[in-house]
């Protein structure tokens, strides 16, 4: 009987083609209308048998990806998702045994496309794998829901629905395929931050409601309808603390981006450019990336395709 000693996971970032956010509730959490969408930027997360340790006993990590100062944000300790996903499985099975813990990361960091959250949901399946739980899809969702409100999505993928805290999940109709350019800030947004924000500037915040046009576009493949009705609460928000975000969007739609807002709780700001039969496709995705990295406000500009499948043995 072979015996795994390694398993390495492949995740992919997220971008929000809706986030509505109602008011702030008792537990401090906020109920959500999240229209999930996985693309492929990807973090590979590898979990490794090591012997026992007299200090921090269960995980020890390590990071690496060329990205830039990004990597730097990245915790090294028991703070970190992906040590907290180890140590839940384990309190969980009782089959925990010490693992290090390798971050390749690609995911922004601290930039609203769910990176952290990634890679939890990568390590809760390769520490499922390397300690042999078994445990069923059912239970990973359960255990991720605990972790935070976007680590389920990281297991599914694809293009789902969120509603509760964001952590409850449906499968969303999106035959299309498109591309995507991020423009990663110099700086990070702290996400508690942006939510505190968001309850200063809207005290009366609705009830959160799918976007109906939202729906139909996705159902539809159509990118130029997609792109109109891309949309996110906390924009105004992330706007608010970081204002040269408001320059960045602009350039990225004066250059003929189809649709742009901030990723989740930013700063990265997504650009919708076309789907991948668009023949202007290649034309308008340079002129934006061109456009992006003229601002001098971007660190890096990338480029992904969604939707995409969640996380991946490899």
């Amino acid at each position: 009987m072979t015996v795994n000693t390694t398993v390495t996971v492949r995740v992919p970032a997220k971008v929000n083609l809706q986030l509505a956010v109602g008011p702030g509730r008792e537990d401090g959490f906020h109920d959500l209308v999240n229209v999930f969408h996985a693309v492929s930027l990807f973090d590979e997360v590898t979990v490794k048998a090591a012997p026992p340790r007299q200090s921090n006993p269960l995980t020890a990590l390590t990071a690496s990806g060329e990205m830039g100062s990004h990597l730097a944000r990245v915790p090294l300790n028991e703070t970190n998702l992906a040590s907290r996903a180890a140590r839940l499985l384990a309190e969980e099975t009782g089959r925990g045994t010490p693992v290090a813990i390798h971050l390749d990361k690609h995911i922004p960091v601290a930039g609203g496309m769910a990176g952290g959250s990634a890679d939890a949901a990568a390590t809760l399946i390769a520490c499922d794998r390397l300690w042999g739980c078994d445990l069923s899809e059912e239970r990973l969702l359960e255990l991720a829901a605990r972790l935070g409100s976007d680590v389920a999505f990281g297991l599914v993928g694809a293009t789902a629905l969120g509603t509760g805290r964001g952590e409850v999940l449906e499968p969303m109709s999106s035959p299309g395929r498109y591309r995507w350019v991020f423009a990663l800030s110099k700086r990070g947004l702290s996400t508690a931050e942006v939510f505190g924000e968001y309850d200063r500037l809207r005290p009366d915040a609705p009830t959160p409601r799918l976007d109906p046009r939202l729906e139909k576009a996705l159902v539809a493949g159509d990118a130029v309808a997609l792109g109109g009705v891309l949309s996110n609460d906390l924009q105004p928000a992330a706007l608010s603390l970081l204002p040269e975000l408001e320059r960045t969007l602009a350039a990225g739609r004066h250059a003929g981006a189809l649709g742009a807002l901030v990723s989740g709780s930013g700063p990265t700001c997504a650009f919708l450019v076309g789907d991948l039969e668009d023949p202007e496709l290649l034309e308008r995705e340079a002129e934006v990336v061109a456009a992006l990295g003229g601002t001098g406000l971007c660190e890096r500009v990338v480029t992904a395709d969604g939707d995409v499948p969640g996380a991946t043995i490899v």
